[in-house]
């Protein structure tokens, strides 16, 4: 099925008029995800990593499930017949992607982070091309170096002398590979079956965390037990809500709308929003390499998705 193909609009017809605005859902995805972000690496001393993606996932399933039981009744054949490629992506986008994520805050810093984050919609066009032979546009192409250098602008704080200072350990190694699983995940999203979104996100949820229950039995037995307390309560509460479900809604939305090379271009939007809570929440000054950055990855933005996307 091509990125691009229609079939699977009539069911979202039903939700608001939202859902057939790509790039307002890409950004809200994306803000959720920033929240995560921060999340992560604020609790990761108090909370282990495949907990944390375990109850996320594990609370997310349920509270979609409410929601998404007369669909998944209606869908069920469908799921059953297109099983494989369900699977694959509940293992990319929800059992890897973020127990990876979480694991790897635990060993480097928040830069590190955000600059192995910021290679993603490089790797997704590399995958699109090579999985699907999807060509990159020009303007694709120079939204991306654009964007990438506005994210960078603001990770680095304009002090591109930042990048002599680091050095690559395993926690990089963790979050790389974690952002090449979500890269798949959003390539391989034209593959879905045509399901209701939210029978798609009950399935992946729901799978995704009966693959994460080996590691997170582990992960208890080896000394890091899942504390229950309001630390605890809180982080699980925010990510099983707004960077699961109603980020993976937008997101997958979008990809469907616009394809994964021109999603995935909106990640570079995470230091933005990043910058923005730090200002809200942890009194940081606006600087300028905020508003150089911003700039940048606005202009990025807008080059990459004025262009009709190309086909291989």
């Amino acid at each position: 099925m091509d990125s691009h193909d229609t079939s699977l609009a009539t069911p979202t017809r039903r939700l608001p008029r939202l859902f057939d605005r790509p790039y307002l859902l890409l950004v809200l995805a994306v803000l959720f995800w920033s929240g995560n972000f921060i999340i992560g690496r604020a609790v990761h001393m108090a909370v282990p990593p495949v907990g944390l993606a375990f109850w996320r996932w594990s609370g997310g399933t349920m509270i979609v499930l409410g929601f998404a039981w007369p669909h998944l009744k209606h869908d069920w054949p469908q799921i059953m017949r297109h099983l494989p490629i369900l699977l694959v992506l509940s293992l990319l986008g929800v059992a890897t992607f973020n127990t990876l994520v979480y694991t790897g805050l635990g060993f480097t810093t928040a830069i590190s982070g955000l600059l192995m984050q910021s290679t993603m919609p490089i790797i997704i066009m590399a995958l699109s091309y090579l999985l699907f032979r999807e060509a990159i546009t020009r303007w694709q192409a120079l939204g991306v170096v654009l964007s990438l250098a506005g994210a960078l602008t603001i990770i680095m704080r304009g002090d591109w002398a930042v990048l002599r200072t680091l050095a690559l350990n395993i926690g990089d190694v963790l979050i790389f590979i974690a952002v090449v699983s979500y890269a798949g995940y959003s390539v391989l999203l034209r593959k879905r079956p045509a399901l209701h979104p939210l029978s798609f996100l009950a399935v992946t949820f729901a799978t995704g965390t009966v693959m994460l229950l080996p590691l997170y039995v582990w992960e208890h037995m080896a000394g890091l037990p899942m504390l229950l307390n309001r630390t605890t309560l809180l982080a699980v509460g925010y990510v099983a809500v707004f960077p699961s479900i109603l980020s993976y809604l937008c997101y997958n939305r979008g990809v469907e709308l616009v394809g994964a090379n021109r999603a995935g271009l909106f990640i570079h939007l995470l230091p933005v929003f990043g910058s923005l809570m730090a200002m809200l929440f942890l009194g940081e000054t606006f600087q300028y390499f905020h508003s150089v950055g911003i700039a940048l990855i606005l202009g990025g933005i807008f080059l990459a998705t004025r262009a009709r996307p190309a086909t291989g």
